[in-house]
């Protein structure tokens, strides 16, 4: 298992953290949004996903990843 945290632009509230972990977690990643430093903790199996993956999903959801 890999563990990475990423900046990411744009979040601001509980919306936010529900639509950034739940898109995650439907793609059995873990992960875990810190809103007051506006960071992503997330805990990935790197032989099924890489760093830009979990990138792209992030962005997929209308944030922008540092």
């Amino acid at each position: 298992m890999e563990q990475v945290t990423l900046k990411v632009e744009g979040m601001s509230c509980m919306h936010c953290v529900n639509s950034i972990e739940g898109a995650l977690k439907e793609q059995g990643i873990s992960g875990s949004v810190d809103l007051k430093a506006g960071t992503v903790s997330v805990n990935y199996d790197a032989g099924k996903f890489s760093l830009e993956d979990i990138k792209g999903i992030i962005e997929e959801q209308g944030y922008t990843v540092a």
